[in-house]
């Protein structure tokens, strides 16, 4: 789910949310982002399984699975975002390089090729470690179905939504507030979308391994990850259209 740094002090209308300091070596970088994937996903696989072992009311469990997710998440911003960004979300790793393409010191394509592949990895793993946790099996497909359209729109407007929250906060120099502001936003989207707000390609991929509360089947996992990715599109555009007012400010003070 989602990208933390503190802000820089914002000196142009295309500022990136916030590059990983130069001094922090990539693989360091990498295996921040593997972690904190992995550790995600366990908390979300993990907290579903013991919801459902301990509550046969779906809105209970639902419950106990949006909390643990919230804690959980925003603790891992909180830890890891120093390091990586903590982005866990292949989205807001594409959509900051987008918004940094031009900046030297924005998220390169190396960057990008490391983070993605890692934060994949770490999904899996995490729903891995989740399901031998419980004494699931390690590795059984989702038999969950989220192929309706309502679901697909959900997560358009689950990601759309996280990416101009979090860039939202980079533009207006609030990114202190990200591990708060991230976690209740998606703990939020877990009650207001359809869909429960995976809003995550790597999440995604890894729910598909355990036939579990949080799972998802594989042939639900193409649609979602399309759309999710028309949410980050959808989010960007937001954010432009939102906060376009400081780069024009920013532009007329500089021509001064």
């Amino acid at each position: 789910m989602s990208a933390i740094d503190e802000a820089r002090p914002e000196n142009t209308g295309a500022e990136p949310l916030a590059a990983e300091p130069p001094a922090i070596p990539l693989p360091n970088r990498v295996a921040a982002e593997l972690v904190g994937t992995a550790a995600l996903v366990a908390i979300v696989v993990g907290s579903g399984i013991q919801a459902t072992e301990l509550s046969q009311d779906v809105g209970l469990q639902l419950l106990a699975n949006s909390l643990a997710t919230v804690f959980g998440l925003g603790v891992l911003i909180l830890l890891l975002g120093p390091v990586s960004g903590a982005h866990f979300n292949p989205v807001v790793t594409l959509a900051e390089w987008w918004t940094g393409r031009k900046d030297p010191k924005g998220l390169g394509p190396r960057e990008v090729a490391a983070y993605i592949p890692a934060q994949i990895a770490g999904a899996i793993g995490g729903a891995i470690l989740a399901d031998a946790m419980f004494g699931e099996a390690l590795v059984k497909w989702s038999t969950h179905d989220r192929s309706a359209g309502h679901l697909l729109l959900g997560e358009v407007v689950a990601t759309a939504g996280l990416v101009l929250l979090i860039f939202g906060l980079a533009k207006t120099g609030h990114l202190r507030f990200a591990p708060v502001a991230v976690a209740s936003y998606i703990g939020a989207a877990y009650w207001f979308t359809s869909s429960t707000s995976f809003a995550n390609p790597a999440v995604t991929i890894g729910r598909a391994f355990t036939d579990t509360f949080a799972g998802i089947a594989p042939g639900s996992v193409p649609g979602f990850i399309g759309v999710q990715l028309l949410g980050g599109i959808v989010g960007l555009a937001m954010v432009a259209l939102v906060f376009d007012h400081r780069r024009r400010t920013n532009a007329a003070a500089g021509s001064k």
